[in-house]
């Protein structure tokens, strides 16, 4: 997908494998080519790549629809989780915590303390893993500098992402919604 302003994103480009079963119950490869669904987000300079949503758990894993193709918010959906790339380009000024927000689709009084512009929650458990590049992960009174290779288990916290670097960071990211605190 294209950005608002029409311009395709510059960021690599993600292969995405899908497998399925065919009529007869083999194991297939369903889907084989180049991500589609991507959001560039410009409250807060980010690229997502949705990859899969699941609307419930257990999952249904009968058919081969392309559970990406939607639109969808930060959060997954109640019961459901949500599978995604995100690439963070290094911090500017200028943007507030309401803007990232709308933009997000997130709850306008979703997180406590704006300790910075993108301070969040979300009612899930969130696995992170950095894939490339190096970020903040900030919390309501600490932050802890992650680098490629380094995990996150997110646990429903107020939280934001810092990239006071000056290379892009790429975040694989698979959220679960979690029961409310």
């Amino acid at each position: 997908m294209l950005s608002e302003n029409g311009e395709r994103p510059m960021t690599e480009k993600i292969r995405r494998v899908v497998t399925g079963h065919d009529n007869s119950g083999t194991a297939i490869i369903a889907m084989d080519g180049e991500a589609q669904n991507i959001r560039v987000r410009k409250a807060n300079g980010l690229t997502s790549t949705l990859l899969w949503v699941e609307d419930e758990t257990p999952s249904d894993n009968s058919g081969n629809i392309d559970k990406a193709g939607r639109d969808i918010g930060v959060a997954p959906p109640d019961g459901g989780s949500v599978f995604r790339i995100v690439d963070f380009t290094p911090d500017t000024d200028g943007v507030s915590n309401e803007e990232m927000k709308k933009e997000l689709g997130l709850d306008p009084d979703s997180s406590g303390p704006v300790r910075h512009p993108g301070m969040h929650r979300t009612r899930s458990i969130d696995y992170g893993i950095v894939l490339s590049g190096e970020i903040d992960m900030l919390v309501d009174e600490d932050e802890v500098h992650l680098t490629a290779g380094d995990v996150v288990v997110q646990r429903g916290t107020n939280h934001a992402w810092a990239n006071r670097g000056t290379e892009p960071c790429r975040i694989a990211f698979i959220l679960i919604d979690a029961k409310e605190l």
